[in-house]
C-alpha cells in the first residue's frame, strides 16, 4: 500500500499532494478520501469512479458510494447524499466498517433536511453494530459522535452538544499521530458546539488554533468551516477582513477543483 496515500487519507500527512499512483482499489479509495479532504473534488470523483467500475460491489464498492456522499454533504447536498449513502448500505452487505459508514452518513444527510427522528434512528442503528464490532477503524466511533454532537445543537440540547464533540476529541486524541485531519476536524465540531452551549470566547479561541491547523495541511473544506464560525464568533487573531479572506479565497479553491455549492 502506498504510504503517500495512507498518510494523506488517515494518517499523520493529511496535505500530501500529489499522491504516488494508485496501484490497486483500497488505494484508489484511499487517493479519493485524502483529495476529498484537501477539497480536490474533481480528483477524487475519478479515484471512485474508477474505484466503482473496477469493484462495483462489496466492501470498497459500499465505500466509494458513502465517500461520494460525504463530498456531496460537506457542499450542502444532502438529499442527494442519502441516495448515496442508501446505494452504500445495500452494497456493504456483511461488511462492518462499509455498513457503519453508510449508517452514519445517513444519518448525518437526514439530519441536514430536518428530518431529526430519523438522524437519532440511524445514530441508534449505527451505535449497536458499533458495539458488535470491537475492532472497528476509529475514525468510526468519532463519525458517530460528531454527528451525535450535531443532532444535539440542532435539538437544542447544548451540553449533550459539548459532550458527544468531546468524546470525538477523546477518541481522536487516542488515534494520535495518524488521523491529523480527524483531530482538526473534532476541533471543529467542539467548536460549534461550545457556540450552541453559549460559549462564543471557548469556541472562537479554539476555532482560531484549528484554522491554523487546517491551514499549514491545506484542509481547504475545513479552513471554509472554520472561517465561517470565526465570522460570527470573532477571531482573536485576525481581523474580519482576514476571515473573509480565508472563507472567500476557500470557495473559489473548491469551484476551480472540482466543487459545486448547494446556495440553497
Amino acid at each position: 500500500m502506498s504510504f503517500s496515500a495512507a498518510a494523506a487519507a488517515f494518517g499523520a500527512d493529511p496535505g500530501r499532494w500529489p499522491l504516488s499512483p494508485p496501484t490497486d482499489c483500497a488505494e484508489l479509495w484511499l487517493c479519493a478520501v485524502a483529495a476529498g479532504g484537501q477539497g480536490r473534488y474533481a480528483a477524487a470523483r475519478v479515484c471512485l469512479a474508477e474505484l466503482t467500475r473496477r469493484t462495483p460491489r462489496g466492501r470498497l464498492g459500499s465505500l466509494a458510494l458513502s465517500t461520494h456522499a460525504s463530498f456531496l454533504r460537506q457542499l450542502g447536498w444532502h438529499r442527494l447524499a442519502a441516495g448515496w449513502d442508501g446505494r452504500a448500505l445495500a452494497r456493504a452487505g456483511d461488511d462492518a466498517e462499509a455498513g457503519l459508514d453508510a449508517l452514519i452518513g445517513l444519518a448525518a444527510d437526514a439530519l441536514g433536511v430536518g428530518r431529526l427522528a430519523a438522524s437519532a434512528a440511524f445514530l441508534d442503528r449505527a451505535a449497536v453494530r458499533l458495539a458488535r464490532v470491537p475492532a472497528a477503524p476509529p475514525r468510526l466511533a468519532m463519525r458517530l459522535a460528531w454527528v451525535r454532537a450535531e443532532l444535539a445543537m440542532v435539538s437544542g440540547d447544548g451540553p449533550a452538544a459539548v459532550r458527544h464533540a468531546r468524546e470525538g476529541i477523546e477518541l481522536a486524541d487516542s488515534a494520535l499521530p495518524g488521523l491529523r485531519r480527524h483531530r482538526i476536524k473534532s476541533d471543529v465540531v467542539l467548536a460549534a458546539a461550545l457556540c450552541s452551549f453559549g460559549a462564543a470566547a471557548a469556541a472562537r479561541d479554539l476555532a482560531d488554533a484549528a484554522l491554523d491547523d487546517a491551514e499549514k495541511h491545506g484542509l481547504v473544506p475545513l479552513c471554509w468551516a472554520l472561517s465561517c464560525l470565526l465570522a460570527d464568533t470573532g477571531s482573536a487573531v485576525r481581523s474580519p477582513a482576514d476571515i473573509a479572506e480565508i472563507r472567500d479565497r476557500s470557495v473559489i479553491y473548491v469551484m476551480r477543483h472540482g466543487g459545486r455549492w448547494n446556495s440553497r
